[in-house]
C-alpha cells in the first residue's frame, strides 16, 4: 500500500458521518477518534459479496473468525488464546457498561485512571455504582504515568473493579511491561476484577509495544476481560464489530450472559468487515502505521516551531494527541479553537477534570488536512493572544 492511498481526500460530509456533519462546512473536525482512511481493499470486496447474497438474517461469528482472532493475537502480541475465550459484542463502549452492570452485585466501586476516554467516566454511574477517580501522575517533560500509591489506595476497600485503558485515550501512552506488573501486583492483593480496554492495541509507534494485560500471569488472566475490536485498527467503527476476551469461565460466563440479555447480536456486515479485516489487512496496517508515523513527527515538528506555548509528548500508541493549553490560561480551549480557528477538536474536560485545559487532536488524516487544522490552531492562538 502506497502513501498516495493514505493521502486521499475522501469527501465525507453528507454522508451520515458523526464526525463531518456535526459542525457547520467551514469547520474542520478533527475530534472523533475516527480515520479518513479509506478501509483495506480486502473489507471492501468482503462486504460487496456479502451484501449481492441479498439476505440479511440473524447471524452468528463464524468459527473461522475465533481462528483468525487466536493467530492475529498470537502473531502480533505473543498471546495464545483459547476460541472458547473469544465473546463477541457490538462494541467497546457496550462492553464498558456490561462490565459494570454485570458484576455490580459483587463489586461495589469502579476504579478509573485519568484523563480517560469519556465512556470509561460514565460506565460506572450509568450501571449505580460509585466510582474513584485516580489521576495519572505527569513528567515535567508532559509524559503521564501510574500513580500507584494513589491506585493502591483506591483498591484497600475493596471488592473493586478496575478498568484499565492501555494503549491510554487520550495521553497516547503505552504502558510497559514493569508498569503493567506493578498494577497486577495490586489487583493480586486486592482481588481486583479488571476490565482492560485494549482497542488501540494495533496502533502503537516503535520501539514500543503492546502488551496484553491478562497475558503477564495466570493470576492475571483469570480477574481479567479484555476488550478489542478491529473498528480503530481498519477504520470500521461504524459497523459495530467488537469482542471480549476472558479466560475464566466464571467470569466469561456472567459477563456473556450481561450480553446476551441487553446488547443483541453484532450484525452481520460487522461480522464479515472483522473476518476480512484480520485476514486480509495486515499488510494495509504496516502501511498505515507507517503513514501515522509521519503524521506524528510533523505534529511534533510543528507545534515546536509554530506552537511554543502549547505542550505536546508524542503518543506512544493511538492516532490521538493530547495537546496542552494550560499556559494561555484559556478558560474552554477548545471553544477558542473552533471560535477563532474553525477547527473543531474534542475538550480536554470530557475526559476528567485532569484534562480541562486540554484538547485532543485527531491525526488519522491526510496530510494536507493535518496541515490544514494545525495551521487553523496557530490562526486562532494568534488572534486570542491579540484580542
Amino acid at each position: 500500500m502506497d502513501k498516495a492511498h493514505f493521502d486521499q481526500i475522501t469527501e465525507r460530509t453528507g454522508t451520515a458521518s458523526l464526525k463531518w456533519d456535526r459542525y457547520p462546512s467551514e469547520v474542520l473536525p478533527m475530534w472523533i477518534a475516527d480515520m479518513d482512511f479509506p478501509s483495506p481493499a480486502g473489507i471492501q470486496e468482503a462486504l460487496i459479496k456479502r451484501v449481492e447474497h441479498g439476505v440479511f438474517g440473524y447471524t452468528h461469528p463464524d468459527v473461522s473468525f475465533k481462528e483468525v482472532i487466536i493467530s492475529w493475537y498470537s502473531t502480533r502480541h505473543g498471546w495464545q488464546l483459547e476460541p472458547d475465550w473469544i465473546v463477541f459484542m457490538t462494541g467497546v463502549v457496550s462492553g464498558l457498561n456490561n462490565f459494570c452492570q454485570a458484576f455490580r452485585d459483587s463489586y461495589h466501586s469502579v476504579v478509573v485512571q485519568t484523563p480517560v476516554y469519556p465512556p470509561i467516566l460514565h460506565a460506572p454511574e450509568a450501571a449505580g455504582l460509585q466510582k474513584m477517580e485516580v489521576p495519572f501522575s505527569r513528567e515535567p517533560d508532559g509524559r503521564y504515568s501510574l500513580d500507584l500509591d494513589a491506585l493502591e489506595q483506591s483498591f484497600q476497600g475493596g471488592k473493586c473493579q478496575f478498568i484499565l485503558c492501555n494503549p491510554q485515550n487520550p495521553t497516547g501512552r503505552v504502558f510497559s511491561q514493569p508498569e503493567l506488573e506493578a498494577v497486577a501486583d495490586l489487583c493480586d492483593r486486592y482481588d481486583v476484577v479488571v476490565c482492560s480496554d485494549e482497542i488501540h492495541s494495533d496502533l502503537v509507534f516503535a520501539p514500543h509495544r503492546h502488551i496484553p494485560f491478562a497475558s503477564l500471569r495466570p493470576s492475571t488472566a483469570q480477574r481479567t476481560i479484555t476488550f478489542a475490536a478491529p473498528s480503530k485498527t481498519f477504520n470500521i467503527a461504524g459497523l459495530s464489530c467488537a469482542f471480549a476476551i476472558i479466560p475464566d469461565p466464571g467470569l466469561r460466563e456472567t459477563f456473556k450472559n450481561q450480553v446476551e440479555s441487553f446488547s443483541g447480536h453484532t450484525n452481520a456486515l460487522g461480522l464479515t468487515a472483522g473476518l476480512a479485516a484480520y485476514t486480509t489487512g495486515g499488510g494495509w496496517l504496516q502501511s498505515l502505521l507507517e503513514y501515522l508515523t509521519a503524521n506524528r513527527q510533523y505534529l511534533q515538528e510543528y507545534v515546536r516551531k509554530n506552537l511554543p506555548g502549547v505542550g505536546f509528548y508524542p503518543p506512544e500508541g493511538t492516532y490521538l494527541a493530547w495537546l496542552d493549553f494550560s499556559g494561555f490560561r484559556i478558560p474552554d480551549p477548545a471553544r477558542m479553537l473552533l471560535d477563532r480557528g474553525r477547527v473543531a477538536l474534542s475538550p480536554g474536560i470530557e475526559f476528567g477534570n485532569p484534562g480541562r485545559q486540554f484538547v485532543r487532536l485527531n491525526f488519522g488524516c491526510p496530510r494536507q488536512v493535518l496541515a490544514n487544522g494545525l495551521d487553523r490552531i496557530a490562526l486562532a492562538v494568534t488572534k486570542e493572544l491579540l484580542s
